[in-house]
């Protein structure tokens, strides 16, 4: 069971791309590097909406280049870049950007399955990926492994569970010794609530997270638990292992991220304050550990941490995460599919909360699922997925089945 590659050396500063920079990950890498200077140098920034953050964020790091994935933000961002900035615009660029031989390292924080085909780029370049996209996995799996593999390249996640998984497995041999990957979250901003009490939900709600500071998707991803599902499939591939030796478990507090079982009945946990700098520290100094910018344990403030098991009735993404990570094949990329298009709709107010796993599990069901795809397969998959996702209608008896 092996998360990455291995290599023995280390460049002293690494020359890193960001993709997804003025996301909540972006920011917190930036911040990161910030107070790192001679340990990483940031190379390349790409953006999508927010061209004054990128723009500040330029001239603050001044990188090489900066790219835009919407190419008729082109002259906005050219008058407000500072000079000797080189600017790119649309995806092609941004994949042939990310595989020039000046680039140690891509941190990919695109949300959703759009970040899937940079990353690609990156790795098939031979690019360390540091990956907060958690969809380049549940969407291509085996796929992106598997060219990880052939290019020599290392995937560091991000993800504060799977930094935490991670970080348990560093010492040789210890990835052959595991009984068990439990993986931890917060439930969340409804935890506790029955199915009936999720009925009505307000948009405003489900964006107010009890723990966690992140984007809209994620957000809601975590208010229907189906961030954990996704998680889970992440898992699944990044660690080579199977569903059933994959569990979840609720800990309010989210300052345990994730435990090891192993064979001989010993469980370790990874436990920090819920702060994103350490784990995209930890990727971005591998394997070495340097102080940084991230929160401490208040030890003299500790009292208790908290644990609980997920209520399924209530939240049933989780069960299509554990599904998914046994069917495999094209099945992540309909899950996902799916499942952008439902968040959009209910942050759109065209689609009620309780109907985001309804509609992701009609069409996870109704897709034709091929065990042994392609990359080509994949996206004629998450474009079809998408396509239904947005035909597909709820009613009142359909929900109460």
């Amino acid at each position: 069971m092996t998360a990455s590659g291995h290599r023995s050396a280390s460049p002293p500063c690494r020359r890193i791309a960001i993709l997804g920079a003025t996301g909540t990950i972006g920011v917190n890498c930036l911040d990161v590097a910030s107070h790192l200077p001679d340990r990483v140098k940031v190379v390349g920034l790409s953006g999508h909406a927010n061209i004054d953050r990128l723009a500040a964020q330029a001239r603050q790091f001044m990188p090489e280049w900066v790219a835009l994935s919407d190419p008729s933000r082109m002259e906005e961002a050219r008058a407000k870049m500072p000079p000797g900035i080189r600017l790119l615009a649309g995806h092609d660029s941004l994949a042939k950007a990310v595989a020039e031989p000046g680039i140690d390292m891509v941190v990919c924080a695109i949300v959703g399955a759009a970040g899937l085909e940079s990353a690609w780029a990156a790795l098939e370049a031979g690019k360390d990926i540091a990956l907060a996209n958690k969809e380049t996995l549940v969407v291509g799996g085996p796929l992106v492994t598997g060219l990880a593999r052939r290019r020599n390249a290392r995937l560091l996640p991000v993800d504060s569970e799977h930094s935490a998984l991670f970080q348990l497995l560093q010492e040789p041999g210890a990835a052959e010794r595991v009984e068990r990957l439990v993986l931890t979250g917060s439930g969340g901003p409804f935890r506790g609530r029955t199915a009936s009490q999720l009925a009505g939900v307000t948009i405003e709600q489900a964006l107010d997270h009890p723990t966690w500071k992140m984007g809209p998707k994620i957000t809601i991803d975590s208010a229907t638990l189906m961030n954990k599902a996704l998680e889970l499939i992440e898992a699944r591939w990044l660690f080579d292992i199977g569903p059933g030796r994959l569990d979840v478990i609720i800990h309010p507090e989210s300052v345990v991220h994730s435990f090891v079982e192993f064979v001989d009945g010993s469980v370790v946990a990874q436990a920090s304050p819920p702060d994103m700098r350490l784990p995209i520290q930890y990727a971005l100094t591998y394997p070495d550990r340097v102080p940084g910018p991230s929160r401490r344990m208040r030890w003299d403030e500790l009292r208790a941490w908290h644990f609980e098991q997920p209520d399924r009735a209530a939240f049933p993404a989780l069960d299509l995460g554990f599904k998914v990570a046994g069917m495999g094949g094209t099945a992540g990329a309909a899950l996902n599919a799916a499942n952008e298009v439902a968040v959009a709709r209910f942050l759109a107010g065209s689609l009620p909360f309780m109907a985001i796993p309804r509609l992701v599990q009609d069409i996870l069901e109704g897709h034709e699922h091929d065990g042994a795809p392609d990359l080509g397969t994949l996206k004629r998959v998450d474009r079809l997925a998408r396509q239904e996702a947005e035909k597909w209608r709820h009613t009142t008896a359909a929900m109460a089945e």
